[in-house]
C-alpha cells in the first residue's frame, strides 16, 4: 500500500514540474512577443497603409516643391542614419496653417507605405510665419526607400510628384575635406571682385566644394559663378524662394516683415549640411563675404588637423566674426590694381583695419561643423548636435569680413592693422585675374 502511496505522489510531482516547464516557457513566448510588438510596432512607428504604385512615380527635381492642400513646402529629403535610419525631409512650414501631415515613401519596386510624421520645427523662427523644419517619418530601417512624398491624406492621387531620398548609403570616405555653404544670393548681387577674391582665398587656404543657393544675381557675377561651376569647385543650387513666398531681406520679422527669414537661410544652411553630410568631412557655416581664416597655422587643414586631436569629442568649432570696415583703405595703395577698377565689387585687399572688440559684446561666431554630429543649425549657433561644441580663440581663427563698419565713429588709429590676407598675395592676385579672364570680365 506504501509504495502504491509513493508511486502516486512521484507521478504528481513529475506534472507539477512538467506543467512549471510549460509556464515558463509560455511566459518567455509572451515576453518575446511583447519585445518584438514594441520594437517593431512601437505607437511611434504606427504603419497606416501600404499599397502598390501602378505606374512610373512622378518625381520633383525641383529645390522647393509645394505640399499639396497646405500652405507648406519640401525642400529635400535624407535617410537619417543616426536616428533608426528613418526619412528626415526638410520643408518649410506655415506655423499659423499647422494640420496633420502623413509620410509616403515608396522603394524601387514602387511599393509604398504611408505611415504618419512628427512635424518638428526650429525654434529661430525669428517671429516669420514661415520656417524651416524637420519632417520627420514615423517609421525606421528605410534605407530601401527612394522616394517620399509628404501629404496633407493618408493616400496619393496620381498627379502628385515625390521627392528623391538622398543619404540612403553611409561612408565613411569623403569626397571633399572641405565645403563651403553660402546661403543665399538674391536681388542684384553683384560684388565680382569681392567673390572672386574670397573663392581663390579659399581655394589656397585648402577648400575643394563651395555650394550656393541662387535666387537671382548681377549679370557679372552671373557669368563668374558660371566659370567656377566649369571649373568644378562651384555647386550653384537654385532656389527660387520668391516664386512662393515673399521672402524677407532682413532677419527681425518686426522690422523687416515677409513670410521667411532673410530668403529662407536657414533652410539653405540645414539643407547644406544634410546634402554633404557623406561628402565632406567638414562643412563651413558662413556668409559670401566671410573668409573663415586660419592665422596660427597655414591653412585649413593644419587647422582642422590640431584642432580634432586636441578636442577628439568636439563636432562643432565656432569662429568669431571680426569685422574690417570696407570704408578704411590702406595708405599705401600697394592693392589699388588698374587691372581691377572696371570689375564691381569690393577690393578686399585694400581692407586691412579690423574692429577692436567692444566692452560686454560678445563677437558674434560662424562655424565648422562635422556634419554628421550636427542635426539643426541656425546662423550664429547650432540648436542640436551630438558632439561638443568648442569656441576657437581668436589667435587661432578668425573670420575676415570685410563690410559697412559696425563702428563707424572710430578713426583709423583707433583700428587693428591686420594684413593676414597679404600673405596670400603672389598666389592670389594672378588667380584672381586668371579666374576674371575666364568669366570675360577681364581681358587677357
Amino acid at each position: 500500500m506504501s509504495c502504491i502511496v509513493i508511486k502516486g505522489i512521484k507521478r504528481h510531482m513529475e506534472n507539477i514540474k512538467w506543467h512549471g516547464l510549460l509556464g515558463i516557457l509560455f511566459l518567455m513566448n509572451v515576453i518575446v512577443i511583447l519585445i518584438w510588438t514594441y520594437t517593431n510596432w512601437h505607437p511611434y512607428y504606427i504603419q497606416i497603409s501600404s499599397f502598390y504604385y501602378k505606374q512610373k512615380i512622378p518625381v520633383s527635381l525641383n529645390s522647393i516643391t509645394p505640399i499639396k492642400d497646405s500652405k507648406h513646402f519640401m525642400v529635400s529629403a535624407f535617410i537619417d542614419h543616426r536616428i533608426d535610419g528613418t526619412i528626415r525631409v526638410i520643408s518649410i512650414i506655415n506655423r499659423e496653417s499647422l494640420q496633420p501631415l502623413y509620410c509616403i515613401y515608396c522603394n524601387a519596386e514602387n511599393e509604398c507605405t504611408t505611415v504618419e510624421t512628427d512635424v518638428q520645427i526650429h525654434s529661430d523662427h525669428f517671429g516669420f510665419p514661415f520656417h524651416v523644419s524637420d519632417v520627420i517619418c514615423k517609421a525606421k530601417h528605410l534605407q530601401n526607400a527612394t522616394h517620399v512624398l509628404i501629404s496633407t491624406n493618408d493616400s496619393v492621387n496620381h498627379t502628385t510628384k515625390f521627392i528623391p531620398i538622398r543619404n540612403r548609403v553611409m561612408s565613411e570616405t569623403f569626397k571633399y575635406n572641405f565645403t563651403v555653404c553660402i546661403s543665399n544670393l538674391f536681388g542684384d548681387y553683384n560684388n565680382v571682385l569681392q567673390f572672386a577674391q574670397t573663392i581663390e582665398m579659399y581655394k589656397l587656404l585648402g577648400v575643394q566644394r563651395v555650394v550656393i543657393y541662387n535666387t537671382s544675381c548681377g549679370s557679372d557675377l552671373e557669368k563668374l559663378l558660371k566659370h567656377y561651376e566649369r571649373e568644378g569647385i562651384l555647386e550653384i543650387v537654385s532656389w527660387p524662394i520668391d516664386k512662393f513666398l515673399n521672402p524677407s531681406s532682413g532677419w527681425n520679422f518686426q522690422e523687416h516683415k515677409g513670410d521667411l527669414h532673410y530668403y529662407g537661410q536657414l533652410t539653405t544652411l540645414n539643407e547644406c549640411i544634410y546634402r554633404h553630410m557623406y561628402q565632406s568631412k567638414y562643412v563651413f557655416l558662413n556668409d559670401i563675404d566671410e573668409i573663415i581664416m586660419p592665422y596660427k597655422y597655414d591653412n585649413l587643414p593644419s587647422l582642422m588637423e590640431n584642432l580634432q586631436a586636441a578636442y577628439p569629442t568636439v563636432g562643432l568649432f565656432l569662429i568669431e566674426n571680426h569685422i574690417f570696415p570696407k570704408t578704411q583703405f590702406d595708405d599705401s595703395g600697394r592693392f589699388k590694381r588698374q587691372e581691377w577698377s572696371k570689375i564691381p565689387g569690393i577690393n578686399i585687399m585694400e581692407h586691412i583695419y579690423r574692429e577692436p572688440d567692444r566692452k560686454n559684446v560678445f563677437n558674434p561666431t560662424k562655424m565648422i561643423v562635422n556634419p554628421r554630429l550636427e542635426e539643426q543649425t541656425s546662423v550664429h549657433s547650432s540648436l542640436k548636435h551630438f558632439g561638443d561644441s568648442y569656441r576657437v580663440p581668436f589667435h587661432v581663427c578668425r573670420i575676415v569680413h570685410v563690410r559697412v563698419p559696425l563702428q563707424g565713429h572710430l578713426n583709423k588709429d583707433q583700428l587693428n592693422v591686420d594684413k593676414r590676407l597679404w600673405d596670400f598675395e603672389q598666389e592670389l592676385l594672378p588667380n584672381v585675374d586668371n579666374a576674371l579672364k575666364l568669366s570675360g570680365l577681364l581681358k587677357s
